[in-house]
C-alpha cells in the first residue's frame, strides 16, 4: 500500500471487538482516522454522503479503505498485518516491542487474543439467554437505528439465528463448553495477577497484544451480561483496565517502558504457559485436520474432547507464528528458547 498521511478511512460498528481493537490503537498512536457508519443502509440511503466503496473478499469488521501504489482504493480487513503496515506508514508511539524476541511474544499473544479469546466472546454472547437477548436487540440497531420496531424484530431474529448457527464453526458446543469457560476464567486470573504489577503486558506501554485483548474484553466485560458479571466478580482489575484502554491518546510512552526479554516477569510467563498448554495444541490439531481435508476436527484439549469444524484461516495463523519465530536473529531465537522452555511453546513452533 502507498504511504499516506491522509486520515485513514474505515468502517466498523460498536459491537465488533476488532473494530474496538483498531480504534483504540489508532487513538493511542494519534493516527488521524474517519470512522464510517457500519451497515449498507447508509450507502443506499445517502450516496452523496457515503459513496460506494470496494468490498473485501470476505466481509469482516473493521474494513479499512487503503489506496495501493497506483492510487486505487482497496478494502482490507485483517487487523494484525494492518497494524504492522501502519508501523511503517506512521512514525512514533509504536505498539511493537523494539526487541525482536519480545516482538515475537507480542505477535503470539495478539494471535491468541484474536483467535482463541474470541471463542469465549462468541460462546458467551450466543449461548446464554440474557446475552442473546441483549445482542439481538442492539446489533440491528447499531446498523439502522431509525428502523421500525417490526423491522428491528425481523432483523433481530435473523441475526441471532445466523450467529447461533455459527457456534459450532468457532468451536462452541456442549462438548467444548466447559473447556472454553475454564480457559477464560484461568486467563482472567492470570491477567489480573500480571496487571497487579504491570500497566500492560510488556511493561509500562501498550503493545498490539494489549489492544487485541482489549478488543475481546469490550464485548465480554463491557457489553455481554454473563461474562461481564464473571469478570466483575473474578477480576475487577481486568474490568477497570478494559475501561481505561479505550482512549490512551494522552498516555505518554518511552522506549525504556518495554520489559527486558532477559527478565520476563513470572506473571507474563504464566500467561504464556496457558497459551502453550491450550491454544497452540489447538492450532496444531486444527492444522492437521485442515491439511488432511478432514470434515471434522476431533482432538483433546485440557483433558476434554474438542470437536469443531476445521478452520482454514487458523491453519494459516500457525504457519505465520512459525514464520515469525523462524525469521528471528539467531541470538534472539536462542534467548527465547531459554526464556520459554517452561511454557511448552517452543516444542510446538520451533
Amino acid at each position: 500500500m502507498a504511504v499516506t498521511q491522509d486520515p485513514l478511512v474505515l468502517m466498523g460498528v460498536p459491537g465488533s471487538p476488532y473494530t474496538r481493537k483498531m480504534l483504540s490503537l489508532l487513538r493511542y498512536r494519534r493516527i488521524p482516522y474517519r470512522l464510517l457508519p457500519g451497515g449498507r443502509q447508509w450507502a443506499t440511503r445517502d450516496k452523496r454522503r457515503f459513496p460506494a466503496r470496494p468490498q473485501p473478499k470476505v466481509p469482516l469488521l473493521p474494513t479499512f479503505y487503503l489506496k495501493d501504489e497506483n492510487g486505487v482504493e482497496q478494502a482490507v480487513c485483517d487487523s494484525t498485518p494492518l497494524i504492522r503496515l501502519f508501523e511503517e506508514q506512521f512514525q512514533g508511539r509504536s505498539v511493537i516491542p523494539s526487541n525482536p524476541g519480545l516482538a515475537f511474544i507480542n505477535y503470539l499473544v495478539e494471535d491468541y487474543a484474536d483467535e482463541w479469546l474470541t471463542k469465549a466472546m462468541f460462546h458467551y454472547r450466543w449461548s446464554y439467554a440474557p446475552d442473546i437477548q441483549k445482542a439481538s436487540q442492539m446489533l440491528p440497531r447499531w446498523n439502522n437505528n431509525t428502523a421500525s420496531e417490526s423491522e428491528i424484530a425481523d432483523k433481530s431474529k435473523a441475526i441471532s439465528a445466523l450467529q447461533i448457527s455459527r457456534l459450532s464453526y468457532v468451536g462452541s458446543n456442549e462438548l467444548t463448553r466447559a473447556t472454553i469457560e475454564r480457559s477464560f476464567t484461568r486467563f482472567l486470573e492470570l491477567f489480573d495477577k500480571h496487571l497487579n504489577l504491570n500497566c500492560f503486558l510488556f511493561g509500562s506501554r501498550p503493545s498490539s497484544s494489549d489492544f487485541a485483548i482489549y478488543g475481546q474484553l469490550t464485548a465480554m466485560a463491557l457489553f455481554d451480561p454473563t461474562p461481564s458479571q464473571i469478570i466483575i466478580e473474578t477480576a475487577p482489575r481486568v474490568y477497570a483496565w478494559t475501561e481505561s484502554m479505550e482512549d490512551l491518546s494522552g498516555y505518554e510512552a518511552f522506549e525504556d517502558d518495554w520489559l527486558e526479554l532477559e527478565s520476563l516477569p513470572e506473571t507474563l510467563v504464566a500467561v504464556l504457559k496457558e497459551i502453550g498448554r491450550l491454544y497452540l495444541p489447538y492450532l496444531e490439531a486444527n492444522d492437521i485436520a485442515v491439511r488432511a481435508g478432514d470434515p471434522m476436527l476431533n482432538t483433546e484439549l485440557d483433558g476434554q474432547p474438542w470437536v469443531q469444524s476445521p478452520f482454514p484461516y487458523q491453519s494459516k495463523c500457525l504457519r505465520w507464528i512459525k514464520e515469525q519465530f523462524g525469521g528471528l536473529p539467531e541470538p534472539d531465537m536462542t534467548l527465547l528458547r531459554a526464556q520459554l522452555q517452561q511454557t511448552g511453546i517452543m516444542e510446538l513452533i520451533a
